[in-house]
């Protein structure tokens, strides 16, 4: 009887290029329904900027050429991701 109540939550992603890539797109989808004036593309455009450099850090923080190069992107990367 008590299982009647259960409420399934959606599946998380702890998969930090699948977030950064599900965050990336989030954004760039935001920004497409969002209908703003033309004083507010720089802020819109850095926001996409933003956004879409969290994957690319990923990438060449594992395409590091050291431990210490992986290290350093990665927690960039950790303090951008806890939000």
């Amino acid at each position: 009887m008590e299982n009647d109540y259960l409420i399934e939550e959606p599946q998380k992603i702890y998969n930090i290029k699948h977030r950064a890539f599900q965050f990336s797109k989030d954004m760039l989808l935001f920004v497409s329904e969002t209908k703003f004036e033309k004083i507010f593309y720089s802020i819109f455009d850095q926001l996409i900027r933003s956004a879409t450099s969290v994957g690319a850090n990923l990438v060449e923080a594992k395409a590091g050429a050291s431990k210490k190069d992986f290290l350093d992107f990665y927690v960039i990367e950790i303090k951008f991701q806890i939000y």
